[in-house]
């Protein structure tokens, strides 16, 4: 059998070589018009150049120099479009989500990874989106926000007593992590496994864009796993071994809940939330559903594993890169910290007293902007719009069937003619930049100073034409797209307690150690010349007088 496998395999993957240089090299299409960096390999294209954990600058001049809309070179010169024109961006995450859906590459480890769980990113099916977000309507209200508050006040207060008695005696060096919140606790092996995960499936981007879409056709979800098991890859078995992890937390975490429901309020009212969280009110809604109506064991393991992962590294990432940028900015950190403690005067804010700092709100707002979470956010009940220094820098999408991308200002054509709409063929994988949105250094949008952060913009009235693209998105001119568009207000409201209390009682400042910022499918902070793929922001830390 195991031959039998290695050779439909062997005959899959040369069938599909072929088809794709006859496709590429024997067909012409209206993508071949479109400029794009040259390709540095037959085998590889481009696409080691763009998605590699310092492509920074690479994407800074790309964006610059091709404008919008970008042909990029993959495997075998397959093309795919790099794209943050605001119309084309609308049109793909909005108005045409039938044609240009979540692509195969993201949701793809389920299939090969697990025998049963759909893993993390794999929420993919429209109807599992319409049932949880039916389910979970209730979460997103301000009444049950303002229930909440005190809980994340419980878990920043944690955190905040943790930092206190490591640097009573005097500035000291902080190795931000957010976990566990009490000083030489051991991390949950939930939080290691989720830290790894992301920098370690980046080494799979090539594989995952055109290997894995072909993998989870064969055979069963455990025969592939049975494959997982046998070959001989030090990374897939690390992935596979990660996974796992966060498999059995999923697992334990929907069983402790059930358990808890089961037992009845005063159970409940013992766990952190106290029934009141999304996962609690997730599982009480599934439980009580129709049959039809309901998320089968499957799909809610799946939309769990999303959930909890999504919460705690996108929010992680968003406030190490928040307290990075005000370490460095000690202007604005004085006066972000004379906001808060003036607030706090009276003890923690509440909701409505929180969401009305205005200082607070503009350093979130710019932060987004520039450098933070890659979640759909909505805040007072308004839809708005993106941008950002994202965690997650682009989100991918597979067209279905042919369409015709509109744009909001032209390119220039290979053929030297302007093209004011582009024809994506079917089975196009298309790259939408948060990163290049966010950071437009288009005049007519943020204007010369795009990559600046200054919180102070925000203060003034905004260019006409930041308020008038309309790049989707929901928060205040700024596209943060979403791992899952329920962890929003939740979690700007988690970043913005948490900054609350640390910036009140303490003063940080940059260490000795050079920070880098790893381009790793969420962006996360490291040192210069570590070699490992666990995240960790070191900072000055000392108490204000």
């Amino acid at each position: 059998m195991f031959s039998a496998v290695l050779k439909a395999v062997a005959f899959y993957a040369f069938s599909w070589i072929v088809w794709k240089i006859r496709q590429r090299f024997f067909r012409k299409s209206a993508l071949d018009n479109i400029p794009g960096p040259p390709a540095k390999s037959l085998w590889k294209g481009v696409l080691p150049q763009v998605f590699n954990d310092n492509a920074w600058t690479f994407q800074k001049e790309m964006a610059e120099k091709y404008g919008g809309v970008v042909n990029l070179t993959g495997l075998l010169g397959d093309v795919q479009l790099y794209v943050f024109d605001p119309i084309a961006m609308n049109h793909i995450v909005v108005k045409d989500t039938n044609t240009y859906e979540e692509a195969t590459s993201i949701i793809a480890y389920d299939g090969l990874m697990s025998e049963n769980v759909v893993w993390m990113w794999s929420s993919g099916s429209r109807e599992q989106h319409r049932k949880q977000r039916k389910m979970l309507n209730p979460v997103f209200s301000i009444a049950h926000m303002r229930q909440m508050v005190p809980t994340f006040y419980n878990v920043a207060d944690k955190l905040g007593d943790a930092i206190a008695k490591k640097v009573k005696a005097g500035p000291q060096e902080w190795i931000f992590s957010f976990d566990p919140l009490t000083e030489d606790g051991i991390p949950h092996p939930y939080t290691a496994a989720a830290k790894q995960v992301v920098p370690l499936t980046f080494k799979f981007l090539i594989s995952r864009i055109y290997l894995l879409p072909i993998l989870i056709k064969i055979g069963t979800p455990k025969l592939r796993r049975f494959f997982v098991n046998l070959a001989p890859w030090k990374d897939l078995r690390d992935l596979r071994d990660l996974v796992d992890v966060l498999h059995k937390t999923t697992a334990d975490i929907i069983e402790t809940k059930k358990a808890a429901l089961a037992e009845g309020d005063k159970a409940v009212a013992r766990q952190i939330g106290q029934g009141k969280d999304i996962l609690s009110i997730l599982l009480r809604a599934n439980m009580s559903a129709s049959k039809e109506g309901g998320l089968s064991e499957e799909e809610l393991g799946g939309q769990i594993s999303t959930l909890t992962f999504a919460a705690m590294d996108t929010t992680s990432s968003a406030l190490s890169r928040t307290l990075w940028l005000l370490a460095n900015h000690q202007d604005v950190q004085d006066r972000l910290r004379a906001e808060v403690q003036q607030a706090r005067t009276q003890g923690d804010p509440a909701y409505d007293e929180l969401v009305h700092l205005p200082y607070l709100d503009v350093v979130c707002r710019e932060t987004l902007r520039l450098c933070v979470v890659a979640l759909f956010i909505l805040r007072n009940g308004a839809d708005h719009h993106f941008s950002g220094y994202p965690p997650i820098t682009v989100v991918a999408r597979t067209t279905r069937q042919d369409s015709v991308l509109p744009l909001s200002n032209p390119i220039k054509g290979v053929d030297g003619n302007e093209m004011h709409e582009i024809i994506v063929p079917k089975d196009t994988d298309v790259f939408v930049s948060i990163l290049s949105s966010n950071r437009n250094s288009n005049p007519e949008i943020w204007g010369p100073d795009s990559y600046e952060w200054k919180p102070e913009r925000w203060l003034t009235s905004m260019p006409d034409a930041v308020v008038e693209t309309r790049v989707p998105g929901v928060y205040s001119h700024l596209w943060v797209p979403a791992v899952e568009p329920f962890l929003s207000l939740s979690n700007l409201q988690q970043i913005e307690v948490v900054l609350s209390v640390l910036i009140a009682s303490f003063k940080f400042s940059p260490s000795n150690k050079e920070v880098v910022w790893k381009m790793t499918g969420i962006v996360t902070p490291t040192t210069a010349g570590n070699k490992t793929p666990t995240p960790e922001l070191p900072l000055v830390v000392e108490l204000v007088a």
